[in-house]
């Protein structure tokens, strides 16, 4: 990353230019004016700066909002800035405290509550987009990959140099890398390898001070606060350096489906048994949904068997007969391909399909409206739960929705929950996401589907983790507690924090603490410090 490095500079002076005392009399032309000003820019910085009279404004703002549900927010970002050098980012932060401004950083626009683009206070977006190189080391099993970059994109690159090598990270190739690996970031080589956070080596960001920092200048408090913890709350994030894992050149995939009338609700039940044990180079995770019966054309619930393996389908076969003899996987179930061709297979792509459809930013199917939400499980759900949960799929709201199992062991269970800010680990047998989505437009049913959601996660509570009950922070939801846009309590705060992070969120306020104690870098589920003035 030698452009990386060439701006790896602290710019400790910047303090004596600017004045940091915030005034909300300020306009974002003085702001705008005062990025044009800014002393260490290398190259002009005019260029990636959209205000709202900007004829290109909407189209850069608009071309990675991810979720309707935030496509006409009334609280649009005053300026965006599309940063190509650290120095943009760089006096994008010291501006904004000068003139007021908060800053919201957004990578890949994948954020299920759309905090990285709206705001309900005046905002600028940082968006990465044009920060997205990608420098893979294939001799040393690594590679530099900066923040603006998708995981599409990464694992291109990777297939580029290597059949050998790959990386443990999500399903959805337009998912960016900033806010994904700092939020955790799990896919089919969890249980293998464990998160994207478990195998970052390295970082750049720019903290609220304006210095680009590394792992070493940053300091071990903030490099594992930002490994987990989310990047948001503490700065800038520009790159991650990655371990590249070894992955073999021929792995085995399979979709099974099995509805209510193949005896699904048995199946899921011995999967929950057997899931977190098996072999942790298998992963088998579950896909629920409704569809129309092909025994009777009525509605019916299937559960879709989704599965990689790091191997030939002649060891998986025996296995899964030892294993998991009833989802009555066949050979013909199973397809062999290389790691890169099952990166599409999950993606939803069709067979055969080249990879160059990982450097598509955009979503497979469209955009909708979208709500999500997640558990974790300690001891499987009992048929009696199962049974109760099928009726919620059948309802008009359900049209478009899922519950998702995945589950956890291998890896994940010899990593200790304070390794990362990322707890979720041991004693965890699967994770749920639940996620609803809608065309309709209108507060009406975007109300009727919201309110569907939270129905079947009221209906869950007794089946799932408590004290906390547990969320994962990428699957970001407000419903479980909101910061305040002035002064939030430390103890406000982990109403929320403990969810995403249990014990591990008092640490993550004591590096807030130290490395931005007057808040700056705030959202609605941020890192407070424990002891903040806060700004209104």
């Amino acid at each position: 990353m030698k452009r990386l490095s060439s701006y790896f500079i602290a710019v400790t002076a910047i303090a004596l230019l600017f004045s940091l005392t915030p005034s909300s009399a300020d306009s974002h032309e003085k702001f705008v004016q005062c990025l044009y000003n800014y002393p260490h820019n290398t190259t002009s910085i005019s260029n990636v700066v959209y205000t709202q009279t900007n004829s290109s404004y909407s189209s850069v703002l608009d071309v990675s909002i991810q979720n309707l549900r935030f496509f006409n927010a009334t609280s649009k970002p005053l300026v965006v800035v599309t940063p190509l050098t650290v120095s943009h980012i760089q006096a994008t932060i010291i501006c904004s405290q000068r003139h007021g401004l908060q800053i919201r950083t957004r990578s890949g626009g994948h954020d299920y509550e759309g905090l990285s683009y709206v705001a309900g206070v005046p905002f600028v977006v940082v968006d990465l987009i044009k920060l997205r190189g990608i420098v893979v080391d294939v001799e040393n099993s690594t590679a530099w990959v900066e923040a603006g970059a998708t995981i599409g994109e990464l694992y291109y690159r990777i297939s580029q140099k290597s059949e050998i090598l790959g990386f443990p990270a999500g399903v959805c190739p337009p998912v960016g890398v900033g806010g994904h690996f700092s939020g955790g970031g799990y896919g089919f080589l969890m249980r293998k390898f464990g998160l994207a956070a478990d195998n970052v080596i390295d970082a750049h960001i720019v903290d609220v001070n304006g210095n680009l920092l590394d792992k070493e200048t940053m300091g071990e408090d903030l490099f594992w606060a930002i490994r987990g913890g989310g990047g948001a709350s503490f700065g800038v994030i520009v790159a991650w350096k990655i371990k590249l894992v070894p992955v073999p050149s021929t792995v085995t995939v399979f979709r099974v489906p099995r509805t209510l009338e193949e005896n699904a609700t048995e199946i899921i039940h011995k999967w929950q048994r057997v899931a977190n044990k098996l072999n942790e180079s298998l992963t088998i995770r579950i896909n629920m949904g409704r569809v129309n019966s092909s025994q009777n054309g009525n509605l019916t619930v299937q559960a879709q068997f989704e599965s990689l393996y790091l191997g030939r389908v002649d060891d998986l076969i025996p296995l899964m007969q030892n294993s998991f003899p009833e989802l009555g996987l066949v050979r013909e179930d199973c397809t062999e391909m290389s790691w890169i061709e099952s990166i599409l297979y999950m993606a939803g792509f069709t067979n055969g399909e080249s990879t160059d459809v990982l450097l598509n930013r955009t979503q497979l199917n469209g955009l909708s409206f979208f709500k999500a939400k997640s558990d974790y499980v300690k001891d499987p759900i009992p048929d009696v739960g199962l049974q109760g949960l099928w009726p919620f799929l059948y309802e008009d709201e359900a049209e478009d929705a899922f519950v998702q199992f995945t589950p956890y062991g291998g890896r994940m269970n010899e990593i200790s929950e304070s390794e990362t800010p990322f707890p979720h680990r041991s004693g965890n047998i699967f994770h749920i996401q639940y996620g609803v989505s809608w065309q309709e437009k209108g507060d009406v049913a975007a109300q009727r589907h919201v309110n569907w959601i939270r129905r079947v996660y009221n209906y869950t509570e007794a089946y799932v983790s408590k004290s906390p009950r547990s969320a994962y922070l990428n699957y970001r939801d407000l419903d479980i507690g909101v910061n305040n846009n002035g002064y939030t309590s430390f103890s406000q705060a982990r109403i929320w924090g403990t969810k995403y992070f249990n014990n591990n969120f008092n640490r993550l306020a004591r590096v807030k603490t130290k490395v931005d104690p007057r808040n700056f870098f705030r959202n609605e589920q941020s890192i407070p410090p424990l002891i903040s003035k806060g700004r209104k």
